[in-house]
């Protein structure tokens, strides 16, 4: 298991969100890896485009961790992909 799963939690009531990359994602990068992603995903939100800044920041963010965890056609996802809204 390469322990590379990414959750974007944004909590919608408090203006706030927070992206946290599992271990094997945090052994690979530097500790400024996830500022591109936060500063695409906060100037979007800034604007009220809520949805565009999710779909640029997940983009970009998997653009980048191609380099670490490069795609294999064979492997199964361990986790869901299911939006969750609470």
């Amino acid at each position: 298991i390469q322990r590379n799963g990414v959750l974007i939690y944004v909590a919608v009531n408090d203006r706030r969100f927070a992206i946290y990359g599992d271990k094997g994602i945090n052994k690979a990068v530097d500790a400024l890896f996830w500022e591109d992603t936060k500063d695409v995903i906060l100037t979007h939100f800034k604007e009220g485009n809520f949805t565009q800044g999710l779909i640029d920041g997940v983009l970009l963010a998997g653009k980048q961790l191609q380099r670490f965890f490069p795609w294999d056609h064979t492997d199964t996802n361990e986790l869901s992909d299911e939006i969750s809204k609470g």
